[in-house]
């Protein structure tokens, strides 16, 4: 009977051992297999699937937007079809998942997107969360208003009940926090209510990257971009999750690659040239992945 005992309180620590052996063997992968732990998808995994789910925007024209027939145009979407193209052989292979401005880090961090596209502004702060490839465009921060009461300087926002709008998780709205904690910030989750916000007059201006507010403002009378750049140069970057170098070298190469067929100056004259005209190319392009 104590034989018995002992030989099966033996199996039994065996049997809990292995379990706990596979246990951390799962935890450990990372690198996108079936686990159901994996942090991110690997090229392999990628080319298995037969495609690239990348996160743009919807409601971003001319960046990243939903035309008429349902179909994912702008700038950044160009690029990333020709990402697909090169990696799976097909532009039709990417997966387009729509995102926000502050979910583009967490479809990152939780697998639901292989890289985010959707004109990411590069900071130190993101660099902690997520892995940014080289750039392919630069800019700078501009302020939209009312032809009305235009806005022209910073100092105009300040110690009144007015407020400045902006979209959360935005590069903008962190410059403000940090920079003007004074100023009474209207904040909104998507892009199109930012601008409804604006013509509905519960904010004074729109603090936001120039490139897309003076797209808006063109398209939009009674609304000038009243500060075209402040808060220096920054630039715009394909991102991957964190510790995918797998996929953010190919993202690089990539990128040179097509610096030397100028692929990002076809894109801009693809998608950009009718909302901001020839002149502003050299400002906003950047090719192979280098910042002049």
């Amino acid at each position: 009977m104590r034989k018995g005992m002992k030989f099966t309180t033996l199996l039994l620590a065996l049997s809990l051992l292995l379990i706990g052996l596979a246990g951390c063997a799962g935890a450990g992968n990372t690198n996108g297999s079936s686990s159901g732990s994996a942090k991110f998808a690997s090229i392999e995994d990628i080319k298995k699937n037969g495609k690239i789910r990348i996160g743009v925007f919807a409601d971003k024209p001319p960046f990243g937007y939903v035309d008429s027939e349902g179909k994912n145009q702008g700038f950044d979407v160009y690029i990333a079809k020709r990402f697909a193209k090169d990696l799976l052989g097909d532009e039709s292979k990417v997966e387009f998942v729509l995102v926000d401005a502050a979910s583009r880090v967490a479809y990152l961090e939780s697998n639901k997107v292989d890289i985010i596209m959707a004109n990411f502004t590069v900071t130190d702060e993101r660099k902690e969360k997520v892995d940014f490839a080289n750039p392919y465009m630069k800019l700078s921060f501009g302020i939209v208003s009312p032809d009305s009461a235009p806005i022209t300087t910073i100092d105009q926002l300040k110690g009144s009940d007015q407020k400045l709008i902006v979209a959360k998780g935005t590069t903008a709205e962190t410059y403000f926090t940090k920079n003007y904690p004074d100023i009474k910030l209207l904040k909104f989750d998507q892009y199109t209510e930012i601008f409804s916000a604006l013509k509905d007059k519960r904010g004074v201006a729109i603090a936001n990257d120039n490139t897309e507010l003076i797209a808006w403002a063109k398209a939009n009378p009674g609304f000038t971009v009243s500060i075209p750049a402040f808060g220096g140069q920054d630039t715009i970057a394909p991102a991957v999750a964190k510790g995918n170098k797998e996929l953010l070298d190919w993202i690089n190469n990539e990128l040179a690659t097509l610096g030397k067929e100028n692929f990002v100056h076809q894109a801009y004259k693809d998608t950009l040239t009718s909302v901001y005209g020839e002149g502003f190319t050299d400002q906003l392009v950047v090719e192979g992945g280098k910042v002049n």
